[in-house]
């Protein structure tokens, strides 16, 4: 055989490799143009090792040795492509500009970096990092609670009489009626918890000024 054909086969293999790199469709394509372009070189290196009649055959020894290494080139390749198809779920150069990593501060969508001036503290404002009280729900109604079941010390001031002998009354007229709201005041008592009816209930009587 005329070593022309090999040599007119082994230009349209690189001319369709070299197509395939400029193309650029995707990794995948990529790596097969250049490997179209590798078995060109071999058959050339084949073509004229038996043409020139070698003793040696230096031809296909190194195109023994390129395949080998191509093998190993085409597993590393594929490597490359199956690792890049899971980061970036795509294998289309065209969308593959930026080759490194995103930054970790920049945001998922927009790609701007975080601000590193501003505060994650959800107690502080963005603009001065001065902090903001947080509201605690159960707070103002704790405080409500506290504030009405304090007993009263007294009446109004002038009057020289306690809030609770007001309430109980003064005099022997309403000794009876006195009688009965303490029996029932201890009764209350004893009905939430408190002191029991049989303790003595001390009541210190308040005299009027003159």
């Amino acid at each position: 055989m005329h070593v022309v054909y090999p040599a007119i086969v082994s230009a349209l293999l690189f001319s369709i490799g070299v197509y395939g790199v400029l193309a650029r469709r995707n990794t995948i394509l990529v790596l097969m143009s250049v490997e179209l372009m590798l078995n060109a070189v071999n058959l050339n290196l084949v073509a004229f090792d038996v043409w020139l009649r070698d003793r040696l055959h230096g031809g296909q020894v190194l195109t023994l040795f390129v395949i080998v290494i191509a093998a190993a080139e085409v597993g590393l390749g594929l490597a490359i492509v199956l690792a890049l198809y899971r980061n970036r779920q795509t294998v289309d150069l065209d969308r593959l500009r930026a080759l490194a990593e995103p930054p970790s501060g920049a945001g998922p969508e927009t790609g701007v970096p975080a601000d590193p001036g501003a505060s994650t503290d959800p107690g502080t404002t963005p603009e001065t990092g001065a902090e903001t009280p947080v509201p605690v729900p159960g707070a103002s109604r704790s405080g409500a609670e506290s504030s009405g079941s304090a007993p009263r010390s007294g009446a109004e001031p002038g009057s020289g009489v306690t809030g609770a002998s007001a309430e109980r009354g003064s005099g022997p007229g309403n000794a009876d009626n006195g009688g009965r709201d303490r029996a029932g005041g201890g009764g209350g008592r004893s009905g939430r918890g408190g002191a029991s009816p049989d303790e003595p209930e001390h009541t210190v009587r308040v005299e009027e000024a003159p």
